[in-house]
């Protein structure tokens, strides 16, 4: 087992650029990821939140082809995606569903025909293996302004409609009640969640990135009671799950002679050991809830 972890390794990881890079937008995305992932999971769209990931795909698909920075075509695929799915004005949840759903095929039969364009007219071979699955330490350190930018975009979307969203998740007529444009802050997060998708989709790959927007922030609400205490254990669970993820990735270059496991495998991972514990911890917590009041009548 000692011999898994070559932590005597780990002075080449901090001077390691492709490392600090990973290190910088992978934080950077887990951060975003919790912030608008919990508004997402409270308002029961984490269905809009994966369809938007998938959607990303078809962006990201585009920039190999164009020649231009992947975060781009990421953002510009789920902010029109997230964009249809909020102006058609749906408001049954199964109209929404469907809606969805259809948006949901449509980029994926896209995401399809241009990463076959990729293949066959750019000749990018690990186009497919990027855009789904993430290549985090072949982020080049260029894009690291950009996504730094955008991170700091949906924190302040986010954390400007953050009150009345909570208040119009729990009551629409509340939130009119207390002057809120419903319609505007549902588009508000609607661009936060785009932007978010689009730091997971460049870190994780656009079929994972649902896990780092979802997971940290579902975990967080099986324990917390209070929105702001679940907001600062999802934001503290994405961060572990991405720079562990990361470092056990550069560890396992020293597992297997030369080949690394993908980092968006240790991050999922993470993310599913910290929702089963949350899970069991919530059980665990409702059972003794449960058996209080009984031991209480017994004594009487």
């Amino acid at each position: 087992m000692a011999g898994m972890f070559a932590w005597g390794h780990m002075g080449g990881f901090w001077s390691n650029q492709p490392v600090r890079v990973a290190l910088v937008v992978g934080g950077g995305a887990a951060l975003v990821c919790a912030v608008v992932g919990l508004s997402t999971v409270m308002r029961r769209q984490a269905f809009a939140g994966h369809a938007l990931a998938d959607v990303s795909g078809a962006g990201g698909s585009a920039s190999f082809l164009l020649g231009i920075n992947p975060l781009f075509g990421f953002l510009g695929m789920a902010a029109a995606a997230a964009g249809v799915m909020e102006w058609a004005q749906v408001r049954e949840a199964r109209e929404r569903d469907l809606l969805t759903g259809v948006v949901l095929g449509a980029g994926l039969g896209l995401a399809a025909l241009l990463l076959y364009l990729d293949m066959t007219v750019r000749n990018v071979s690990g186009a497919a293996i990027t855009v789904l699955f993430g290549s985090m330490f072949t982020i080049p350190p260029s894009i690291v302004p950009v996504a730094l930018t955008v991170a700091a975009a949906a924190l302040g979307a986010s954390a400007l409609v953050f009150r009345p969203l909570l208040v119009s998740t729990l009551s629409v007529d509340l939130a009119r009640a207390q002057g809120a444009s419903v319609r505007t802050i549902a588009l508000i997060h609607a661009l936060a969640l785009a932007l978010a998708v689009s730091l997971a989709a460049m870190t994780v790959g656009a079929i994972l990135s649902t896990a780092l927007l979802i997971g940290p922030a579902a975990a967080a609400l099986q324990v917390a009671r209070r929105p702001a205490t679940a907001l600062a254990l999802a934001v503290l669970i994405g961060l572990a799950a991405a720079w562990g993820g990361i470092a056990l990735a550069y560890q396992s270059y020293y597992w297997t002679a030369g080949h690394g496991w993908p980092v968006s495998f240790f991050i999922v991972m993470l993310i599913v050991c910290a929702y089963l514990v949350a899970s069991a911890a919530a059980r665990r917590r409702a059972g003794s809830s449960a058996t209080a009041p009984r031991s209480g009548c017994q004594e009487h």
